[in-house]
């Protein structure tokens, strides 16, 4: 039994062989050996994924040596000196020709050298003397410093920008899988509009959110939000901040960024109201889908997001409302967050097959509101919206 045969949603040996394709031919033109990867999560942690059709988790860390020719190494929690081969009938995944395994923890200091000295290994193994360092933010820094001071004699290089312009443009199949999590956070809204009533609390409401995901294919998810009367700001809050109990006539803001089946996010956000909305909300959400349709408009291959981001915030200052100041929208993918950023700081222009996350907010005498939802920028340049509920607020009568 091998690891596709007991997958959730495997993703195809045929979409793995073409970003494997696109990626050696890159490594060809810039004379890389092999390309260090270190993630340790899925919720901000999928390159390892996008190699190897499977996650890290839990906090425990997954680190790939992927080379210009033959099959890849991981490294990767175990008992100390594991070793499995594909050669000696180890049920390896497609493309991993060998598993080196060790008991490390983030959390026991003197562990971390451990999985540094496997990828060294590794690396030596496949007689590497030029190593692209992919997505470094994403390593621990005792695996980081360590591997550097042990890859004598190996230049290393950032790697990052060669994976992220391949990942940021979305294959056929990969659509289908974002366009299957759209559908599952739409069922979710439709599940919640028959579930919310006075009395639950907050964590109740974003706990059925993410039964009802998992329900649906998803592994993993953030279910931000709170309740609070109206007038008052019902802001993003996480899990252990929402102990509120729901009242009639309350607000209810709700974020669902979860990934579906094949792993891949999007994100959908909604006002409830448990009773008649008021005026002044209404316009509010009124002003912040007017504010997501402006960006639409700017949406389009070959555009700057930084000239984008600028556009935004003289459109919501004219409009009255504050500047965004952390990112207004973004990519997905296996990451909830990744490249084109929309803000000040982005390089990589907007391009055909992006899934862009747009999430305009405000927060007044009214309250709070934000309308969030995925886009995919279509081959001949036009915007596809992937989810289906309408950006109104949803009131519970």
């Amino acid at each position: 039994m091998t690891p596709q045969d007991i997958s959730l949603s495997a993703v195809s040996v045929h979409e793995l062989e073409r970003r494997w394709t696109l990626v050696r031919e890159k490594m060809d033109e810039l004379g890389l050996d092999a390309l260090l990867v270190q993630n340790s999560n899925d919720w901000l942690g999928g390159y390892v994924r996008w190699f190897t059709g499977s996650p890290a988790t839990n906090a425990y860390p997954r680190t790939l040596a992927f080379p210009r020719r033959g099959s890849m190494a991981l490294i990767e929690q175990g008992p100390f000196d594991g070793d499995v081969r594909a050669e000696t009938g180890g049920a390896l995944a497609y493309g991993v020709g060998r598993i080196l395994q060790t008991p490390s923890y983030a959390s026991v200091h003197y562990t971390r050298h451990y999985d540094a000295e496997l990828a060294v290994r590794a690396l030596a193994d496949m007689d590497c003397r030029r190593v692209g360092i992919v997505a470094p933010a994403a390593m621990y820094l005792g695996f980081g410093t360590h591997v550097a001071q042990l890859l004598h004699g190996v230049e290393t290089v950032d790697a990052t920008d060669l994976v992220d312009c391949i990942k940021a443009i979305k294959s056929d199949e990969e659509i289908g899988m974002i366009k299957a999590t759209a559908v599952l956070q739409d069922c979710i809204v439709e599940a919640l509009r028959d579930h919310l009533r006075p009395g639950l609390h907050d964590f109740e409401a974003t706990a059925y959110a993410q039964y009802i995901g998992h329900l649906g294919r998803s592994e993993q998810g953030v279910f931000l939000g709170s309740s609070a009367p109206p007038g008052r700001a019902a802001v993003f809050r996480p899990r252990h901040q929402q102990g509120r109990a729901m009242k009639a006539g309350d607000v209810l803001t709700l974020l669902i960024e979860n990934n579906g089946p094949g792993g891949m996010y999007t994100e959908l956000a909604r006002t409830f109201v448990l009773g008649k909305a008021p005026a002044s909300l209404r316009r509010l959400n009124e002003e912040m889908s007017a504010a997501q349709r402006h960006t639409l408009e700017l949406l389009r291959p070959g555009a700057d997001p930084r000239d984008i981001f600028a556009a935004h915030n003289d459109y919501m200052r004219r409009h009255g409302h504050g500047q965004e100041r952390r990112l207004h929208c973004h990519g997905q993918g296996y990451d909830m967050v990744e490249r084109p950023l929309i803000r000040h700081d982005e390089t990589m222009a907007i391009d055909c097959r992006m899934n862009i996350a747009i999430h305009p907010s405000s927060r007044n005498a009214a309250g709070f509101s934000t309308v969030c939802d995925n886009f995919l920028i279509a081959a001949d340049g036009s915007v596809e919206r992937l989810h289906r509920t309408p950006s109104g607020i949803i009131e519970i009568l």
